[in-house]
Order: C-alpha cells, then structure tokens, then sequence
C-alpha cells in the first residue's frame, strides 16, 4: 500500500491512543506531525488520552494515566505552504475529549467508566503535553521539515492508584493508598517515512519516573514501541507496545499485604511483589481515526481505540490481583478531537 496519490496534500500521520486513553493512549499517545514541510511527532511521543474522574473519585484518573500507554490520535497541524522560510515547526493545540472504561485500580476485575480529556500544543518548536495531571515538555526544539525527531525533557506525574473508588469489598479494606508525586524525564527518538509510504512513522521512547513525594519511594520505567500509518486522507490506524519495570518499593506499597491488611481484608499475607525490581506489566494495543472533514490534518476527527494489558510475576501472584481481581487489564475508549 501506498499514499503516493496524497502526497500533494502534505499528509502526515498521526499519533494515536494505545490505552485510549489506550489510548498511553497513553498514551504516549501517534502523530503530530505537520506537514511534509514540517517535522512530525513520532507516534510515540503523544501523550495518552488521559482519564478525568468524577466528583466521586476525585483521584481514579490519576492511577489510570500513569498505567496507559501514551499515544493517542490527534489530528495532524495545518501545512505550512504558506510559510517556506519558518525554521521551527507550526505552533499549535490540540484538544480531544471522550469516554473510557477502565479497571477500578491496576489489577481489578471491577470497571468504571470514565470522561476523558487531553490537550497537547506546540510553542516555538517546543512541544508540552498533559493527560489527566500529567504534565510533560520537549526540550528540543523540533525544526521544520526534519523526518527523523529527537525528543527529551522533564514529566511530573501524580499516581492515585487505590487512592479512590475501590469498588472491590477485600482491597477497600486494605485502606485506600496516598496520592503519589513523580518526576522524570521522557526520551525518545521517531521517524517518519518507513514502510508503507513517506507519511507512516515508528517510534521508541522511554518514560522514567521517580517517587518524589515518599508514598512508595521506587521507581518506574516504561519502554515503548509505536508503529503508525494513514490509510487513506481520511483513516489512520496505529498499534503500540510496552512493559513497566517497577522498583520495589513499588511493588511493596502497592501489592504486598501485612498481616494487618490480611486481617482486616481476609486476604493472605503476602510479600514477594517488593522483594526487587522487576517488569510487572507489559500492553499491546489498536487505535484508528477518521476524519468528519474528510481530512486528517484539520477539523473534526473521531478517535477510539483498545488497550490489553497483563500483569505478571510477582505481581500476578499478589492476591490482590490473584484473588480479588484479574492479571489481564483491558481498556477502550472513543471520543473526538480538534486541532486549532
């Protein structure tokens, strides 16, 4: 397959949710690419469609979005025909907003069902991102019509995993978990122009992040893989990779049990998710597009998307998962999204 016919339309891909979020996304979370004059977003470095709670769970979206991949469909900036000689790529920003379903916390078997809104923008030729209370900016500054994309630069991140609407009677009465504070950085490297046409990208990256705040004083690191490509002017599909590697203070704070936890939930003692680090969780995960205005690169767009997700080792043996709740994870979301 090619899209040598569109080529006059300087179409570029997008990037897309994996989580939607699966949409990390998101995710990141796809393509924001500009034009063939201007330098794309790898698929890999747009953020997830992040997951906004209600009134009632004021902290559910946290523990979401900091589990999702982080690529999500947006649509593409306008070309830049009109301006030949700009040396950065276009400004923009990007708005979707939709709806998910998601596990009530990371392992649960129980769902809840979720708004979702993400905004993503570039200044200057520096990009920033936030899904849910993610926060994240590339420092380098992407240049016009470069294909192959460099990107680096801090994220912050707040974890409420566990932190609200527990739906599961036996992990409600383990206690609910404080609200965790994360920074690090992002990395990654894109390139547009691989397989099926000179619009289709790959991406890897690699988000790090490091408790900052003493709730479960660990680590996390999520390598990731994205591939994706137009189908048409107006159809994008993408697929994401992933595995979190967490430290293990996280697996303790998160999925071991005390005796006084097994006693108040009925739940066995358990202790092996904290004795080291190791890779907890990996996710696969679809998403696609299509264009209300017939053009991927501006207007109305619909986005959906499904993410699996599995846990594994000592975090699938935890009984909080094992017993209470399920390894396999799944998302999926839909929603629309508009560039400015």
């Amino acid at each position: 397959m090619t899209l040598t016919r569109f080529a006059p339309l300087s179409l570029r891909p997008w990037r897309f949710v994996l989580a939607f979020a699966a949409l990390n996304l998101a995710t990141a979370s796809p393509a924001q690419a500009e034009e063939m004059a201007a330098q794309p977003q790898g698929i890999a470095a747009t953020p997830g469609f992040p997951i906004t709670a209600d009134d009632s769970e004021p902290a559910r979206f946290v523990q979401d979005t900091s589990d999702i991949d982080e690529n999500i469909l947006l649509p593409a900036a306008r070309i830049d025909a009109d301006d030949s000689d700009r040396k950065w790529a276009r400004d923009y920003v990007a708005l979707a907003a939709g709806v998910m379903t998601t596990p009530s916390y990371n392992g649960s078997d129980d769902r809840s069902i979720l708004p979702a809104f993400y905004l993503r923008g570039r200044l200057g030729g520096y990009a920033f991102s936030t899904r849910g209370t993610n926060f994240q900016v590339d420092l380098i500054r992407q240049r016009r019509g470069q294909k192959t994309d460099f990107k680096f630069g801090p994220i912050i991140s707040l974890r409420g995993d566990r932190s609200g609407g527990i739906k599961d009677p036996q992990v409600e009465a383990l206690g609910e978990k404080k609200l965790a504070v994360e920074l690090g950085i992002s990395a990654g490297i894109t390139h547009t122009g691989v397989i099926t046409s000179d619009y289709d990208q790959i991406g890897l990256r690699l988000v790090a992040l490091k408790d900052i705040s003493g709730r479960h004083g660990s680590w996390v690191a999520s390598p990731t893989i994205d591939y994706g490509t137009p189908l048409s002017k107006r159809a994008f599909i993408g697929v994401s990779a992933s595995v979190n590697v967490y430290g293990k203070g996280f697996g303790h704070y998160y999925y071991d049990i005390d005796p006084l936890g097994s006693a108040a939930s009925g739940l066995p003692v358990y202790d092996r998710a904290g004795t080291k680090a190791t890779a907890g969780k990996y996710t696969f995960g679809i998403a696609g597009a299509y264009a209300l205005s017939g053009d991927l690169r501006k207007g109305f767009v619909l986005i959906g998307g499904a993410q699996y997700g599995r846990l594994t080792g000592r975090y699938a043996a935890s009984p909080i998962v094992a017993e209470a709740g399920s390894a396999d994870q799944w998302l999926a979301g839909a929603g629309v999204a508009y560039q400015f």
